[in-house]
């Protein structure tokens, strides 16, 4: 069976960001699961995909919070996925300043990349899963197929798929894979 890897972006697709509850995630405590989401990695994990995380966190570079602050949020969320019976194999995260002009910050395709030949996996049959264009471009880049998650579909999102949720997207790559 291929190495099937399904590459997710965190703010937004896996945590609220811009809500009345939270504008940035600092701490585990500012950490809210979008709805369907436990559900969504759990479904995945039993269909055989190796989920990852992929995501930029320029607050660090800008010192909004530390490696290790980033570290405590990160750990709590794999946990609380494990909790629902998901399974989070790495959290990659570039950490550099926005625009310092890195190859892993997205839509760079470095982290995806690097993933991808640490664990072996083969990329034209993974998925990266975003809600932002740089995830998109990212994906591509690294080739893989994508999904955006965006409640309302904008035509200059060039994704191979649009979903409203990771849930609905996870029922839909499920559905295809079985």
């Amino acid at each position: 069976m291929l190495n099937r890897a399904i590459f997710l972006d965190r703010d937004g697709v896996i945590n609220e960001v811009k809500t009345k509850r939270v504008k940035f995630v600092n701490k585990p405590e500012q950490f809210y699961f979008l709805e369907g989401v436990k559900e969504a990695v759990k479904l995945l994990t039993d269909e055989g995909f190796q989920l990852f995380v992929v995501t930029n966190q320029g607050g660090v570079g800008l010192g909004y919070l530390t490696h290790e602050q980033l570290e405590t949020i990160h750990d709590y969320m794999v946990a609380e996925l494990e909790i629902a019976g998901g399974k989070i194999h790495e959290v990659s995260c570039c950490t550099h300043k926005p625009h310092e002009g890195c190859s892993c910050r997205k839509p760079e395709p470095g982290m995806l990349l690097d993933l991808s030949e640490r664990y072996d996996l083969d990329l034209s049959s993974s998925y990266m899963i975003g809600d932002r264009e740089p995830d998109i471009e990212a994906g591509r880049k690294a080739g893989c197929k994508t999904i955006l998650i965006v409640e309302s579909p904008s035509p200059l999102y060039d994704a191979d798929h649009v979903f409203s949720n990771l849930l609905e997207a996870a029922s839909y790559l499920v559905s295809k894979s079985g």
